[in-house]
């Protein structure tokens, strides 16, 4: 790796820890990149994955002061997440690397359809629910944790995913709702990556650890950075942002 491919990675990583605090997505930076510079898409998947864990860490740090009174919520969430990831990371092991290709536009247009009818449906779910489920229930658990499997299959739009079912399910301030996507982020890489970690020991899963480096620098700033960038968008423009960043990923993954 010369000078200029591992300042595009270090960069890519500061880009995508950013763009994975405000919004998600951020794979559709570095996963690319890697890809463009001759890594093998699998070795780039669970590098990528591995290297992003200190930036979904760093950005739910950001977030602290909106993750007040949310312990409970998010330790409940948080085993649909760690069950999904799980899942998901098996599965990307076991299945053909394109399965990917078909998979993930359908999942982002979905993603995107439900932040944009988020406010109306929200509106109505609350209006017709006889107790308020601070959790917001068992659908939205069962939600948590396909969009688990989906991050650790592949990870980008994940928190486009997750903050579309949260600010559907919950009755909450969407800053706060974007705290808990990026807890629930970090829970689903750094659980994928204890397994990629584990299956590189016991099975000689391919993973570059010179790109991980790379990516974990990078995306540790860029996670600090979109903190603070994103705690002061307004809610209208936060989900403008994630609609935005959403289309962009969309045309990437079909071009």
């Amino acid at each position: 790796m010369d000078l200029l491919e591992t300042a595009a990675i270090f960069a890519a990583g500061i880009a995508a820890g950013g763009i994975n605090t405000i919004v998600g997505s951020g794979s559709l930076i570095t996963f690319p990149t890697m890809v463009a510079l001759g890594f093998p898409p699998v070795v780039a998947n669970v590098s990528n994955n591995i290297g992003l864990v200190p930036g979904s860490v760093t950005g739910a740090y950001g977030y602290r002061a909106e993750l007040k009174g949310q312990r409970d919520r998010l330790l409940r969430l948080g085993t649909a997440s760690l069950t999904g990831a799980l899942a998901g990371a098996a599965l990307l092991l076991g299945l053909p690397d394109r399965a990917f290709q078909f998979i993930v536009p359908a999942l982002i247009v979905i993603a995107l359809v439900l932040v944009v009818v988020q406010p109306r449906v929200q509106k109505w779910v609350l209006d017709r629910r006889e107790h308020h489920r601070p959790h917001g229930g068992p659908w939205l658990w069962a939600g948590v944790l396909a969009a688990g499997v989906y991050g650790g299959y592949f990870g980008a739009a994940q928190g486009i995913v997750l903050i579309a079912l949260l600010g559907i399910a919950l009755d909450d301030d969407l800053q706060r709702i974007n705290a808990a996507k990026n807890v629930l982020s970090a829970v689903v890489n750094g659980s994928a990556a204890v397994l990629f970690i584990g299956m590189q020991i016991f099975a000689g899963t391919r993973i570059d650890w010179t790109a991980v480096l790379l990516i974990a620098v990078g995306s540790t700033i860029g996670g600090l950075l979109g903190a603070k960038v994103g705690r002061r968008i307004p809610p209208l423009a936060l989900r403008g942002v994630i609609v935005v960043v959403g289309l962009v990923a969309l045309v990437t993954m079909l071009t």
